[in-house]
């Protein structure tokens, strides 16, 4: 079972701070426990039950073989959600969101996959045919795609869930998931509008202590299904051996 999310943990890691007051949106209103000198002030106890419910639902999706898509692309989250995500062996961008990435898929594989041709040009040596050039070129736009694209690389369909920080900045992400409806799990801060989300944790999302709090969090949650899938598997695979496994003949 996950471990539960501490409130403690989360008031040392600064996930209660939000926004000046004059930026807050109203839909945030059940989730702000108070104002101080002129900051809103998140209700931590509603943080840890939103945590624990959108990790439980994320373990759920990793465990049916489903990929989620970590989607970060502000300065002070990028390091940690390549961390974490890599971590819990999940897709990510922290770099640009291509727009179509979602809504447009079969052309983000096919790009993709022209790495996947350049990789395979220079392991069996069509690589060194090519002039000096269209060596240049081709370097230059595999290197291209591999900062934009590289982290989904092993991403064949489309994702169970994006995982978003920052509902606001990466928009576009959520806008996408929205029109195919998949489910968006976010970190929202005062600022924003809870209702685009389907799984709403609300938090900083512009301090890196406690973006890293709650990634962390989310990381070891979808660890668990993975841990889950693979020991289903395993039995699975002891069922089947042993209906295959012929009875003895009595003597």
């Amino acid at each position: 079972m996950a471990k539960q999310a501490e409130v403690k943990e989360l008031l040392d890691a600064g996930v209660h701070f939000g926004h000046l007051t004059r930026r807050w949106n109203p839909n945030m209103a059940p989730y702000i426990y108070m104002e101080r000198n002129g900051i809103h002030i998140i209700n931590l106890y509603k943080t840890a039950t939103k945590l624990d419910e959108a990790t439980n639902a994320l373990t759920k999706i990793v465990a049916s073989g489903r990929k989620i898509l970590f989607v970060a692309t502000k300065k002070q989250a990028k390091e940690i959600v390549a961390e974490q995500a890599s971590k819990a062996n999940q897709p990510y961008i922290t770099e640009r969101w291509t727009g179509g990435m979602l809504t447009n898929f079969v052309t983000i594989r096919k790009s993709v996959k022209k790495m996947v041709a350049v990789d395979r040009m220079k392991k069996d040596g069509s690589f060194d045919t090519l002039s000096k050039k269209e060596k240049l070129q081709v370097n230059r736009m595999r290197a291209k795609l591999e900062k934009n694209l590289g982290s989904i690389s092993d991403m064949t369909r489309l994702p169970g869930a994006l995982f978003v920080v920052d509902i606001i900045k990466e928009n576009i992400a959520v806008k996408e998931a929205q029109k195919l409806n998949i489910p968006v799990f976010a970190m929202v801060d005062t600022n924003s509008d809870p209702r685009e989300v389907d799984y709403v944790i609300p938090a900083n999302d512009d301090a890196s202590k406690s973006i890293n709090k709650i990634i962390s969090f989310v990381a070891d949650g979808i660890i668990e299904g993975l841990d889950k899938r693979e020991n289903q598997k395993k039995e699975d695979v002891a069922k089947k051996k042993l209906r295959k496994k012929p009875k003895k003949k009595l003597s």
